[in-house]
C-alpha cells in the first residue's frame, strides 16, 4: 500500500511539474499542451513503463525450453515468495547484472544480463534472482519503473529547456524573468531526477537483500554474487545503461565511472554484504 501511495505521489508530482513549465515556456498555450502530454505521460508511466524499460535494454525473453536450469530456479523461488512465476528476460549485456520491473506481481518480470549468467555459479544467480523476487513481492517494481519514467520525462524537460534558453524563447513576460526562470530548470532538473531516485532506492536495497536472502535461505550465496557484481560492473560499465534508469539495477551500473558515493543511487556494497553476513550467523 505504502508503494501505491509513493506512486500515486510521484506521478501528481509529474503532473504539477509539467504543468508549471509548460506555462513557463509557452504560457496559456503551453500550458494546455503540457496537461494533454501529461495525461499521456500518467496513463504510460502506469500501463507501460515496464516495456519501455525492458525494450530500452533490448531483453528478450526466454522460455524453460530455452534456459531451462535459470528457469527453474525461478519457479521455486516464486514459490518460496508466494508469487505467481514472472516472465524472464536476458539482456544481451557483458557488464553483470540485473533488475526486475512490473507493475504488479501478477505483470511481473525478471532480467539478468549474458554477463551475470556468464560470471555467478548458480547458487548465487539463485541468490541475485530471490532480491528481485523479493522487488516484485513487495511491489517495488511499479515504483522504480515510474521513477524510471518520470527522471526521464524531467530529463526531457531539461534539454527543451536548454533549447529554449538558447533560442530566446520563454513564457509571456518581457522582463527576463521566463529566461532566468528557465536557467534555474536547466540546473534544478537534474538534481530533481536525481533526488526522485535517491528517494525510493537506497533503503530498498537493503530490505530486498534482507527479504531476498530469506526467499533462498541462503544470505552467503547473495553476498557472494554481490561482491563479484561490484568488482566486475566496475571494470565492465554497462553500455546501454542511463541515469534515469540506473536506480532499478542490483548494483550501480555506472560504478567506477559515474555518480559520486553521496549521490549514488544504492547502498554501499560493502555494507550491504556485511548485514547479508551478520544473517547468515543468526
Amino acid at each position: 500500500m505504502r508503494n501505491q501511495i509513493k506512486t500515486v505521489l510521484l506521478l501528481g508530482v509529474l503532473t504539477g511539474f509539467f504543468l508549471f513549465i509548460g506555462e513557463m515556456l509557452g504560457g496559456k498555450h503551453g500550458l494546455i499542451i503540457a496537461l494533454v502530454l501529461t495525461a499521456m505521460m500518467n496513463f504510460g508511466a502506469y500501463w507501460f513503463s515496464d516495456k519501455i524499460v525492458l525494450s530500452r535494454y533490448h531483453a528478450q525473453p526466454i522460455t524453460r525450453e530455452e534456459a531451462p536450469e535459470l528457469y527453474d530456479v525461478v519457479d521455486e523461488l516464486s514459490r518460496n515468495a508466494g508469487l505467481p512465476m514472472p516472465k524472464i528476460y536476458i539482456i544481451p549485456e557483458d557488464s553483470p547484472n540485473a533488475f526486475a520491473t512490473g507493475r504488479n506481481p501478477k505483470h511481473a518480470a525478471v532480467a539478468v544480463t549474458t554477463g551475470l549468467l556468464k560470471l555467478l555459479d548458480m547458487r548465487e544467480i539463485r541468490g541475485v534472482l530471490s532480491h528481485e523476487l523479493s522487488h516484485v513481492k513487495h511491489r517495488d517494481t511499479l515504483i522504480s519503473a515510474v521513477a524510471a519514467t518520470i527522471a526521464g520525462a524531467i530529463m526531457v524537460l531539461v534539454r527543451i529547456a536548454q533549447f529554449s534558453a538558447f533560442f530566446g524563447f520563454g513564457g509571456d513576460d518581457d522582463d527576463g524573468g521566463g529566461i532566468i526562470g528557465l536557467l534555474f530548470f536547466m540546473i534544478v532538473g537534474p538534481i530533481a531526477a536525481l533526488i526522485i531516485q535517491m528517494a525510493i532506492s537506497r533503503s530498498r536495497e537493503y530490505y530486498a537483500d534482507e527479504e531476498g536472502a530469506k526467499i533462498s535461505s541462503d544470505p552467503l550465496a547473495l553476498a557472494g554474487a554481490l561482491s563479484k557484481l561490484d568488482a566486475y560492473s566496475k571494470r565492465i560499465p554497462m553500455a546501454r545503461a542511463t541515469e534515469t534508469t540506473s536506480h532499478m539495477f542490483i548494483v550501480n551500473p555506472f560504478s567506477g565511472k559515474s555518480l559520486s558515493r553521496l549521490f549514488s543511487t544504492h547502498p554501499p556494497i560493502e555494507e550491504r554484504i556485511k548485514r547479508l553476513q551478520e544473517m547468515a550467523r543468526i
